[in-house]
Parts: C-alpha cells; structure tokens; sequence
C-alpha cells in the first residue's frame, strides 16, 4: 500500500497521505513513525521503511468544519456499507441510489439524518411515502458519521492495512464488518 495514516499529537487520526509525502514529513522532523510496511524506500545515500503510521510530534488544532465528514454520496454509501437500508442488499453503487426517509414533499431534509443507501427497486415501491405507510422496515437510522470516519468512510474496515487497526476503529468489533 502507498499510503500512511497521520495521527495528531493526541494519536487521534487525521488523514491518509502518499508515501512520498509520508517521507518529506518524516525528513521535515514533524513525525515520528509508529509502524511501517515491509517496503522500503531508497535513494541515493539512504534506505529507509515506508512510513505506515506515523504521528505528529506537535499538536494541531482542527477547526470543526474539517473534522466534520462531507457529505456525499460515496460517503453516504461508505457509511451504509454499500447496503440497501431496507432490504439489506450489498450491491455496486451503480445500483444504488439515496433515499429520503422522509420525503421532501413531507419536509424531509437532505442531510446524514434523513439520507439512506436505497437499491433502486426499494426506492421505487417506497415512493413518496415514509418507510411503514410502504411496509419497509429501515436496518439502521441514519446518522451523521463521527468527525474522524471520513479515514473509514474512504478506506472501507476490510481494506484498511493491518498496522493501523491499533488506531482506528476503536468501538467496533472486526467480526462485526
């Protein structure tokens, strides 16, 4: 993998960078590495292992608007695990569609509290109406995603390397996913 996760100071996740930018960072002394892969990096006087985790030796302060996950609809799918919300089906975003728990007609808002991942057919036979008027029984409420899932909104629980599980995921279970 090309990629390494940066913690805060506090060991709090903050963002994926390239390897490339992993090594400048490591250079620069801002960073001490965590874990690294098997990889290693060489150049012309120096060999070093790729950077898997590393974290910042200064705190930095976020400001709450980038911590906040965006919402999308890839994050909406991620964060539905790519699973219709009412028949539970995993299936490939082409097949996929938003839903509004409660219709816009009914004063439904288009935000992570009213959004569900929706398979085209559900979607259809939900209609405009809410969930129990169409007999469909929603999986999970929809909520907005914690600050720092935006890593596992993008990474996806089975793709992300070994060496950062320390660091992430903390109140799920890996059996779960």
């Amino acid at each position: 993998m090309d990629q390494t996760l940066v913690l805060n100071a506090s060991y709090e996740p903050l963002r994926v960078v390239s390897w490339q930018k992993a090594i400048t960072l490591l250079f620069k002394g801002k960073v001490e590495v965590l874990a690294h892969y098997d990889r290693e990096i060489r150049g012309v006087t120096i060999r070093v292992k790729q950077p898997s985790v590393l974290r910042l030796l200064r705190h930095v302060h976020l400001k709450r608007a980038y911590a906040e996950v965006p919402f999308t609809r890839a994050n909406v799918y991620a964060r539905d695990d790519h699973r219709c919300q009412y028949c539970g089906r995993r299936l490939g975003p082409a097949q996929l569609t938003f839903d509004h728990v409660v219709p816009v007609a009914r004063g439904g808002r288009k935000d992570w509290n009213n959004i569900v991942t929706c398979c085209i057919p559900c979607n259809r036979r939900k209609g405009d109406q809410l969930p129990e008027e169409a007999n469909l029984v929603l999986l999970r409420k929809p909520r907005r995603p914690p600050a720092f899932a935006h890593l596992t909104l993008s990474l996806g629980l089975r793709r992300a390397p070994e060496s950062w599980r320390d660091y992430l995921f903390w109140d799920i279970s890996w059996d779960e996913h």
